[in-house]
């Protein structure tokens, strides 16, 4: 039964942060420079709070140290994410990608968008792994190395193109990214996103099967479901599902549910990434 409950309070966890942030987000957006900035201001105590989390469980095998360091894990990456979607550490290039560019401007353009956050993640990454080293709860390790992977896929799979993307949910700060994006009904990077996705799920699983411990077998279910998570991600990015309903309702000045998220106004056709 505890793996079940885990299952369920990592899918919780995932929808109420994402949903949480959101809110955040669209409140410092329509407030401006200022909000924003204190809306990252005010995240540096769920930074606190997670690395804090992460030194307490590293040593501790216990079903609670999992939950606590799956929450740490989380916390870190949220804070990680507020620090985006506020427009503060993003990448040297604030401006829409140009029509007319040849496909290696466009990487460069694209990487440009996105460089100071990615080399902010990569750090983090680094810091979890050197001060991880020897622990012997690695939930947090391995949370954060599943969101880690799994956001640079998702990144990969925008640039190549993808048939859905929900950029309704950008803040006004970062309305050039989507110029970045390509719409495709697929991309060859696709499938292989999704079978090291499920090949990654199915090791969790097996390991929530014969872990030897109830802590071990929580922590495993944990990365079960946010690996799941990370692979329904994925294929909704393909699959016509009006995923973006599950947090438009509850955003301040949500739009309408039904409004189409993107257009090709604000992404690029269907290139040669897209098959």
């Amino acid at each position: 039964m505890s793996i079940w409950v885990a299952g369920l309070v990592a899918v919780f966890l995932w929808w109420f942060s994402t949903g949480a942030i959101l809110v955040v987000i669209r409140l410092a957006d329509q407030r401006g420079g200022r909000a924003r900035m204190l809306a990252l201001v005010g995240s540096l105590p769920l930074l606190a709070l997670g690395i804090w989390g992460f030194f307490e469980t590293r040593m501790d095998t216990s079903v609670l140290a999992a939950y606590g360091a799956f929450l740490s894990a989380l916390a870190i990456w949220g804070w990680a994410e507020i620090s985006f979607l506020t427009g503060a550490i993003t990448g040297p290039n604030g401006e829409a990608c140009p029509p007319d560019v040849d496909e290696t401007e466009r990487f460069w353009l694209a990487w440009g968008t996105v460089a100071y956050h990615e080399v902010l993640l990569t750090i983090l990454f680094g810091a979890v792994m050197i001060f991880g080293a020897g622990a012997e709860n690695t939930v947090a390790i391995l949370t954060f190395s599943v969101l880690y992977f799994a956001r640079i896929s998702a990144k990969l799979n925008l640039y190549m193109g993808v048939r859905k993307i929900n950029a309704e949910f950008l803040p006004g700060v970062l309305g050039h990214l989507p110029s970045h994006f390509r719409i495709a009904r697929l991309n060859w990077f696709f499938p292989v996103s999704v079978t090291v996705l499920s090949w990654t799920s199915a090791v969790w699983f097996h390991k929530v099967l014969y872990a030897a411990t109830p802590g071990e077998a929580v922590g495993h279910a944990l990365l079960f479901a946010i690996t799941m998570l990370a692979l329904l991600e994925h294929w909704l990015m393909v699959l016509p599902w009006p995923d973006a309903e599950l947090w438009r309702w509850m955003l301040p000045g949500a739009d309408r549910p039904g409004q189409t998220p993107l257009t090709q106004k604000t992404t690029r056709p269907e290139g040669p990434d897209g098959f």
